[in-house]
């Protein structure tokens, strides 16, 4: 396992006793004040440790190497664990609503709120600090899984936020209903966050190609190290949880040598390599007599 994909996993095992002492917080502020909000954000955090314990075991998986059976590797699993954290999102988000529906008919102003509001936004600035890392971190590595952990616990800092604002207000205008009112409108933006979470898994699943920006940062290594070639044409590229690959046709002179050809192929592949840290580059050699498809490198 090489550096990134230990530094990777040690995140992602932190952040299962981190997710269980935010929970932890913001069910003890539900309990010192009966809040209907605080107990949706508290049941949001139960999802926080069910996905941070299914992130860590899929980022082992997927940091183990290429083998008969999966002779690409295994990084997709990665993705794998965004879905199924973005499902728990939304069954989290529902959770909430039933809870709040309930609370709509007998709506109560909260015990000890000022106790119980200090807990929660201390629980959220623990969140906050801990989703800046993984955001950062899940960028740095190509990590699917970290990333989708990030974008879930910002979602939940929204969410303390909003329930924050939410108690305030009940408390200062004295409307108790308020609080089952801002639990919905917080459910519903859980909702919004998994369904981003969900369909952003699913395109990495489908091979989704790189950036547009990335892409030109490919195309201008190309060009700068293929002399010797005539063109490079029919660039394809797709995701795989942390890793790129990247297959394109080098069209060569016929009567080049396959050893200096095969030259040219380990210039171009360190060249990307360096652009795109941990691509894994398919080059296809071919004459100049044969016709030219798909996308053309300017060189």
């Amino acid at each position: 396992m090489d550096e990134a994909n230990t530094r990777v996993r040690q995140l992602a095992f932190w952040g299962i006793p981190l997710s269980l002492g935010v929970m932890g917080l913001k069910m003890l502020a539900w309990y010192v004040t009966g809040s209907v909000a605080l107990l949706s954000d508290g049941l949001e955090s139960t999802v926080n440790v069910v996905a941070a314990v299914i992130a860590w075991m899929v980022i082992g998986y997927a940091a183990k190497p290429a083998d008969e059976d999966h002779p690409f590797g295994h990084h997709k699993a990665e993705y794998v664990s965004a879905v199924v954290e973005g499902v728990l999102i939304v069954v989290a988000a529902l959770l909430i609503v039933q809870e709040a529906v309930g609370a709509l008919g007998t709506p109560a102003l909260p015990e000890a709120p000022v106790l119980g509001l200090a807990i929660n936004g201390g629980a959220a600035v623990i969140n906050a600090v801990w989703a800046a890392v993984l955001l950062r971190a899940g960028r740095r590595y190509r990590s699917p899984a970290l990333t989708a952990d990030a974008q879930h616990i910002v979602s939940d800092v929204v969410t303390s936020a909003g329930v924050l604002v939410g108690l305030v207000l009940a408390m200062a205008t004295g409307y108790a209903i308020l609080d089952p009112v801002m639990a919905i409108i917080v459910a519903i933006n859980i909702l919004f966050q998994g369904w981003k979470v969900i369909s952003h898994s699913v395109s990495g699943l489908m091979d989704h190609a790189v950036s547009a920006e990335e892409e030109a940062t490919i195309k201008a290594a190309i060009a700068a190290h293929a002399d010797g070639a005539l063109d490079v044409h029919h660039l394809r590229s797709r995701q795989a949880g942390r890793a790129t690959f990247i297959a394109f046709d080098l069209v060569v002179p016929s009567s080049m040598t396959v050893g200096e050809a095969h030259g040219i192929c380990d210039r171009l592949e360190e060249a990307i390599q360096a652009a795109q840290p941990g691509a894994q580059c398919v080059i296809h050699v071919e004459p100049e007599s044969e016709t030219a498809h798909g996308i053309r490198v300017k060189m």
